[in-house]
């Protein structure tokens, strides 16, 4: 772990630098700083770190005012030998505030504390990158096996105009106005079709993005769609659905 501490007092830096070696002497101490205007110069010529050590008087002022100039994203530990500064520490990105002289004892606290976070971080990372992932690499239903009578056909999902659910059964209408039933809800249909091309505009119709001729404003901020094959209130967009929309014709 690399660390960065300023300190204005030599003795507290290396008492400081000395401690967290008893801790882990993997630590690096990348770089030391005792003022405002040097810690400010530090991280806008790129000085990178996993953690920062913060004394809260510099020789040159309040370390409170580098926040003034400057954007830290990494994670601080406050350090000073006056607790009254404790709430405006916290406003800042910090883990955790140790009072001068520092011991052992709470430098280990604070340590733990900014590895368990760092880990719940790196979970969130993760959990994140693996569901962008799944989600690129989903196979999507590409095409729906429909029967009329006696006849069993297979309708390619490119073919389809739009979903729609009457009572309690599905239809899939073809764009050439063929219609089935089909035995999938709206709500699972939603999970298996791909969301580029089709999406759900109310509670009784899912539509492909092909199928939608011209986008009108409607009463009570909704949108209205002309399109063929569809009549009446089922081509309003509902409500609480307007933004999705948005977002999905314009991606």
């Amino acid at each position: 772990m690399k660390v960065v501490i300023v300190e204005d007092e030599k003795l507290s830096a290396e008492h400081l630098f000395m401690l967290l070696q008893r801790l882990d002497n993997s630590i690096e101490v990348v770089q030391y700083l005792d003022t405002v205007k040097a810690t400010i110069n530090a991280f806008r010529e790129g000085t990178q770190a996993d953690l920062l050590f913060l004394d809260i008087h510099l020789a040159d002022g309040s370390s409170f005012e580098i926040f003034d100039q400057l954007h830290i994203d990494v994670p601080i530990i406050f350090t000073t030998a006056y607790d009254q500064y404790a709430i405006q520490a916290f406003k800042q990105n910090s883990i955790d505030y140790l009072l001068k002289p520092i011991v052992l004892k709470d430098l280990q606290f604070a340590l733990e504390k900014f590895s368990k976070q760092q880990q719940k971080a790196n979970r969130n990372l993760i959990e994140n990158i693996t569901m962008a992932y799944q989600q690129l690499n989903k196979q999507y239903k590409i095409r729906f096996l429909v029967k009329k009578g006696q006849t069993i056909d297979t309708i390619p999902s490119t073919d389809i105009h739009h979903f729609e659910t009457e009572g309690s059964i599905s239809f899939l209408t073809t764009v050439k106005g063929s219609r089935y039933p089909i035995d999938y809800t709206l709500d699972q249909l939603e999970n298996i079709i791909d969301p580029k091309y089709f999406f759900r505009i109310n509670r009784k119709i899912i539509i492909h993005i092909q199928s939608i001729e011209k986008v009108h404003t409607y009463f009570n901020s909704r949108f209205a769609i002309t399109t063929k094959l569809i009549e009446g209130d089922s081509i309003i967009v509902s409500r609480d659905r307007v933004n999705d929309f948005k977002m999905w014709l314009d991606n």
